[in-house]
């Protein structure tokens, strides 16, 4: 985890705050699928993803390993979009295996607390350390990936946060996972439809830039403007 980590809550709702509480912090929670189900429970979705969330709660109550990658029909990740302090720009890496442009992440491996999955891999895939993480999440999405040799085709069921950061941080991209790390400017044409980037990944980093723009975000370790929580040191 990123050596200096605040949790800050995106929301004034004080009724999504309390929901949000289910699962919030910055604890571990290994081998705990509870406070897995409370992080997607407490998710505030756009209409058209509470469908994703019934279907990763159905799958959840089905598959009491959803955090394993030995579950083979599927597992939970967790993902974020970072987003600059302005709300104008987001970070995506471009995924070795895949070939595209996408926000980091990657599997549960047993960790119930998916907010911490976001953040390990916000910074072993581009080496951002100083960063703050949204609470609650704010989309769900479930995908197929391909079979590969050795692995069967198989579903991520991914909770994704938004975390933000200051864009003259040092990019340090994984090797061996990541071609590259880069800052996509909402207003290039790299995210309009037709661009470099998938359709369905710009649409959901326009939300996390909308979401950060409807506030005045303070410099990381400046008093947030919202109820905080500190991270412990990696």
């Amino acid at each position: 985890m990123s050596k200096l980590t605040e949790c800050v809550f995106w929301t004034d709702d004080v009724e999504s705050d309390d929901r949000a509480d289910k699962g919030v912090g910055l604890a571990p929670a290994l081998d705990d699928l509870d406070t897995a189900l409370g992080l997607i429970e407490s998710a505030i979705l756009d209409p058209d993803r509470a469908d994703e969330r019934q279907r990763v709660l159905e799958f959840c109550q089905e598959h009491s390993d959803a955090l394993h990658r030995t579950c083979l029909s599927g597992h939970l990740t967790g993902s974020a979009f970072v987003v600059d302090r302005a709300g104008e720009s987001v970070l995506l890496i471009h995924h070795r295996k895949l070939e595209r442009w996408l926000q980091p992440g990657g599997h549960a491996d047993g960790q119930g607390n998916l907010a911490l999955v976001a953040l390990a891999e916000v910074r072993e895939e581009t080496g951002l350390e100083e960063v703050t993480l949204l609470l609650p999440a704010f989309d769900i999405d479930v995908h197929v990936i391909p079979a590969r040799p050795g692995e069967p085709e198989h579903l991520h069921l991914d909770l994704r946060f938004v975390v933000v950061a200051d864009r003259d941080q040092q990019l340090v991209p994984a090797e061996g996972e990541v071609f590259d790390a880069r800052w996509f400017a909402e207003s290039g044409s790299e995210l309009a439809v037709g661009g470099g980037v998938d359709e369905e990944v710009s649409a959901v980093a326009s939300r996390a830039m909308q979401i950060v723009r409807a506030k005045p975000w303070p410099g990381h370790g400046d008093t947030p403007r919202t109820k905080t929580t500190s991270g412990p040191n990696a």
